[in-house]
């Protein structure tokens, strides 16, 4: 230990908060979910099957100022994700965790589909049932 040498600590860059305009449209996608709950997450904004701790898609800026979210996919889905590039990619944590970038150029109706199979994916077969499925 050196004793009098000052040390420069580099500041931490600031995650942004997410822009109303996106919140506004992924609350009404989330929103129309049965028991789909918003609550706030350790950054950004999360939404949850109501009585569950199982996330159906968490939103938030990065350190990079870029938004992304994140939700969960069918398995055989995962390694296309990976795969696709920008904006989707797969998380690092979850085996079914993937994401996208969410900026001015995000395709909505898609974001919409997936975000309903990640509540699908998340939530009781008595929830499942409720949803209007987009057909393949």
């Amino acid at each position: 230990m050196v004793v009098g040498v000052l040390w420069e600590i580099a500041p931490v860059p600031q995650r942004p908060d997410v822009p109303g305009d996106y919140l506004a449209r992924l609350r009404a996608i989330l929103g129309r979910l049965p028991e789909c709950r918003e609550d706030e997450a350790w950054t950004g904004v999360r939404w949850r099957v109501a009585g569950t701790t199982a996330t159906v898609a968490h939103v938030f800026g990065g350190e990079d100022q870029l938004f992304r979210i994140v939700f969960r996919a069918e398995l055989d889905e995962v390694m296309a994700f990976q795969h696709l590039g920008a904006p989707y990619f797969k998380s690092e944590w979850g085996t079914n965790v993937v994401g996208m970038l969410v900026d001015d150029d995000t395709d909505w109706e898609e974001l919409a589909e997936l975000l309903t199979e990640s509540f699908c994916l998340q939530a009781p077969q008595r929830l499942v049932d409720l949803v209007n499925r987009p057909t393949a």
